[in-house]
């Protein structure tokens, strides 16, 4: 099986666990099973210190200039996502690589960028409760989805507020690997990621 490359999106005022629980999801994924799955890093503009919600400094691992070519995109979203959606560099990189990715994931009001990218353009989705009609009056075309976890479009997928990124993480986890893969992550994580389906 080819290692997936997961590319995460860094920008300042990020919500910390929108890009952390994923990055836990589909790291500590690949550590139980001898590395074998994913190749997680995260990806910023620039090289640098990224301050994420709440002051925590995050170094991104690449700038879009040096990035290896991701098979899996995770945007999340925070505060940030209304500056991030209007940074040209961010929507074009975004639309370069999921041209060529498997599978494209936001989290929470990472939703935004995705709208400002056109990738949710005659899809359904979802995003943060207190975004919703944000997200309504971003993409016109989007059906846009309240009270579920996530929603499954096929490429794209989306998902709620915050602590809901953990629970598509673990449903994509399952979706390409199996239920046991998944099982065994959330055992090792101690989350109930089933009771959330």
């Amino acid at each position: 099986m080819t290692k997936r490359n997961v590319a995460i999106l860094l920008f300042n005022d990020v919500e910390v666990l929108d890009f952390a629980g994923p990055f836990e999801v589909f790291s500590v994924t690949s550590e139980l099973n001898n590395y074998e799955f994913f190749h997680v890093y995260t990806v910023a503009a620039e090289l640098g210190a990224i301050t994420a919600v709440n002051g925590l400094s995050v170094n991104p691992r690449y700038c879009f200039a040096d990035c290896p070519r991701p098979d899996i995109v995770i945007i999340p979203g925070g505060i940030g996502s209304r500056v991030a959606m209007n940074n040209s560099r961010v929507v074009e990189w975004l639309q370069i690589a999921a041209r060529n990715a498997e599978l494209v994931l936001s989290v929470c009001s990472g939703a935004r960028i995705l709208a400002k990218s056109g990738l949710l353009d005659g899809l359904e989705a979802t995003t943060h409760h207190e975004v919703i009609e944000h997200l309504r009056e971003l993409a016109p075309h989007t059906t846009v989805r309240e009270n579920v976890r996530f929603v499954d479009t096929g490429r794209i997928m989306t998902s709620g507020g915050i602590s809901a990124g953990i629970d598509l993480s673990f449903y994509v986890v399952d979706k390409l690997l199996g239920e046991e893969v998944a099982a065994k992550t959330a055992r090792y994580m101690e989350y109930a990621w089933k009771d959330v389906r």
